[in-house]
Formats: structure tokens, sequence, C-alpha cells
């Protein structure tokens, strides 16, 4: 076979499987398989003090577990999903899962805490694969509807960000918590044979050297000054949303509330709720209205933790204030994931690599700080917090404008 045709088959392989759109079931199913993955990073947070009494650790010992897996993912940020421009992603995907399926396994039959810790360690590292499906939908997209199937596989994403802890709390108490691992590992085995079946053969996108692949993500923050900017902004947010779901349940388990954990699992539900606007987010995108929407949802996240503020005393208000945070939070990353992705086609996964380890730096400072300051301040000055993170946000947004007037200029005077 010809260099020439060679190349001619990997442009087709590389072709979108529907040229009017991506089929519904695909898009569910990326929704769903995002969801799955990304969940994996949470279902330990609610078992931290049966953990600790499980393997004699101490409460801030058995926190190391939420810690180190954070760190996995972080790690598989930066060195795994620049991957999906330099193989092809459906063999990436399954490899990933496979890993993911055998670290769960590990975690699930673990006989002393340091095992556990490695198991979770490994299997934050390979959960990035939610970090791989998003750009692999946006480009199976065409132009006008990138927007909308982004926003539906999100809304999976998010989905399972906020059912996680439910789930975890409500199948360690009837299971124990082995049973929660075990069960994960189970459905990473099913979603890797699904994704294989289903998934179209994805080219690669570049073909330079893995250390340059690295060198190159780092590089496109550089080039392209609107990725360091919606990072920043998805940075303050993410850091309001980790601060308020890192502390509330203090709030509902102290002296006014009273609630079980199991009870803190199910007030967690009400944040799904949020994970409804992704949709709409996605068709605000295709519409040309990323920038008035995204300082909208810097007004309400702000606003959201003045209301929780004044409604500490009040659950319904609390939950309502959790709705509208999440809706916010969503609705700025699925913007900003639409404007990063449209940078440079082919270099999606390395841009999403980016983006999501700016903004995951914003929400391990603001779980930490949040933290820090309601034990220090109370409930009061956590909303306080909160609502000054999406308030900086707001301020720098005023400058996009100024900004991009400022670069025009610099260009036309080349």
């Amino acid at each position: 076979m010809s260099a020439a045709s060679e190349l001619q088959n990997l442009r087709r392989s590389a072709a979108p499987a529907a040229p009017h759109g991506v089929p519904g079931w695909l898009v569910a199913l990326l929704a769903v398989a995002s969801g799955m993955t990304v969940a994996n990073l949470y279902y330990a947070q609610p078992l931290l003090s049966s953990l600790s009494g499980v393997f004699h650790t101490s409460t801030a010992t058995a926190g190391t577990l939420i810690t180190l897996t954070q760190v996995g993912y972080v790690i598989g940020m930066l060195f795994l999903v620049p991957l999906g421009d330099r193989l092809e992603k459906r063999n990436l995907i399954t490899v990933l899962l496979t890993v993911t399926t055998l670290a769960l396994v590990a975690a699930g039959l673990a006989t002393s805490f340091p095992m556990l810790l490695i198991a979770s360690l490994v299997s934050g590292a390979t959960s990035v694969v939610a970090q791989i499906l998003v750009p692999f939908a946006a480009s199976l997209a065409p132009d006008h509807a990138r927007g909308r199937v982004v926003g539906r596989v999100m809304s999976g994403l998010l989905t399972g960000i906020l059912l996680s802890r439910t789930l975890s709390s409500l199948v360690s108490d009837l299971a124990g918590w082995r049973v929660v691992f075990l069960g994960s590992a189970a459905l990473m085995a099913v979603l890797a044979m699904a994704l294989r079946a289903a998934l179209p053969r994805h080219a690669p996108t570049t073909t330079i050297p893995y250390h340059h692949v690295l060198r190159s993500t780092v590089r496109l923050v550089r080039t392209h000054p609107v990725l360091l900017r919606r990072g920043l902004y998805q940075a303050a947010m993410f850091g309001a949303f980790s601060a308020f779901w890192t502390t509330v349940s203090f709030v509902l388990t102290g002296p006014r509330f009273h609630y079980s954990p199991v009870g803190v699992g199910v007030f967690a539900l009400v944040g799904a709720a949020g994970a409804a606007v992704a949709p709409f987010a996605g068709h605000w995108a295709d519409r040309g209205l990323v920038r008035p929407m995204t300082g909208i949802a810097f007004v309400v996240a702000a606003l959201a933790f003045v209301l929780a503020g004044f409604g500490g005393h009040s659950v319904v208000l609390i939950a309502l204030a959790a709705i509208l945070i999440d809706t916010a939070v969503q609705t700025t990353l699925i913007l900003s994931q639409h404007t990063v992705y449209q940078l440079d086609p082919a270099a999606r996964a390395r841009l999403n690599s980016a983006f999501i380890a700016i903004f995951f730096v914003g929400g391990a400072v603001g779980s930490q700080l949040g933290s820090v300051v309601y034990h220090s301040g109370g409930w009061i000055a956590l909303t306080a917090l909160g609502a000054a993170l999406p308030f900086m946000a707001l301020l720098y947004w005023t400058t996009e404008r100024r900004q991009r007037a400022a670069a025009q200029r610099g260009i036309a005077s080349l």
C-alpha cells in the first residue's frame, strides 16, 4: 500500500461516524461512560470513617486516600490524557479501563492501608478516561452541533461526580465498603467491552514523539491566551464548588441538622439537578453566547453563596444554593470546553489536559482553603469565601474584551 493510500485511510478512520451528527445512542454511551469513570475519584469520600476503623488509622491518615486519588488524577491528566492525540483513542481507552479494573479489584481486596493507597493512586490516574471521551465526542460532532454533543456528554460526567458519594454511602451501608470498589471494578470491565465494541476507530492527530507531545501541551498554554483565561475562570468556579461540597457535610452532620452520613449522601442528590443545565449550556455555546452566559454564571454562583450564608438555618435554602452553585459551575465548564476545543482541532486532548489541570488546581486549593476557613470562621466565613471566588472571576471577565482588542491591535501592527 502506498503512503498516500495509507494517509487517506487514516483520515477516513478519523472522520465522524455520522456526517450530520453523532447517533443518540453513542452520545448516551459516552455520557454514561464519562460519569462512571469519574465517579471512581469520589467513592471513597463517604467511607473514610469506616476505613479508619478497618485499618486502625487516624481520620487524618485515612484522608490521605482522597489526596492520593486526586494526585493520581492530576498525574493522569498531565501524562496520559495528551496521549489521546498521539495514539488511536479506542485502544488507549481500552487499556486504561483495563488497568482501572485491576486497580479497583486490588482496592476491594486490600489487606493493608498502603495497598489501598497504591491501588487508589493507580485507579485515580487511569480514571482520566472521562477526559479522553469528552474531546473524542467533540471530534465526532459536526461544528454546528459540537456544543450540544459535548453538553450532553458532560451532563453524564457531572452527574457521575454528584451521585458517586450517594451511591457509595448506600452500597457500603448495605453490603460493606469492599463491595463499592469491587462493584465499580465490574462496571469498568463491562464498560471497557462496551466502548471497545461501540466506538469508531479514531486515528492519531499527531505523530510527534511522546516527550514532544508533553512539551507541546505546555506550549499550548503560552500560544493560546484564551486557554489560560478559561482555565482561570474555571479554577475560581471549581474552587468555590469544592469549598462548598467539602464543608457542607460538617454543617449537615452538626448540631443544627443532625444528618447521618447516608443522609448527607442523599442531600448530595440535590446537586444532580444542576447537571440538567449541561445541554442548555451547549446550546448557548452553539449560538455564540459564550461570553454573556459566562458572566451570568459568575453572578449566579456568587449570589448562591450569599443565599447559603443567610440560609444557614434552613436546609431548603442550602439545597437551593447547592443547585444554583452546581448549575453555574457546570455552565462555565461546558462554555469553556466549547471555546477551548475550537482553538486547535488536532490538539483537543492536549488542550483538555492543560485546561483541566489548571482548574483542578483551583479545586484542590478551594477544598483545602474551604476546610480551613470553615473550621476557623464557621459557615458564614465559608460562604464569604465561596462568593469571593466567582466575584473575582467576574472582575477578570470584565477585562476580556479589552485584552482581545489589545491583541488584535498587536496583530494589526505586525
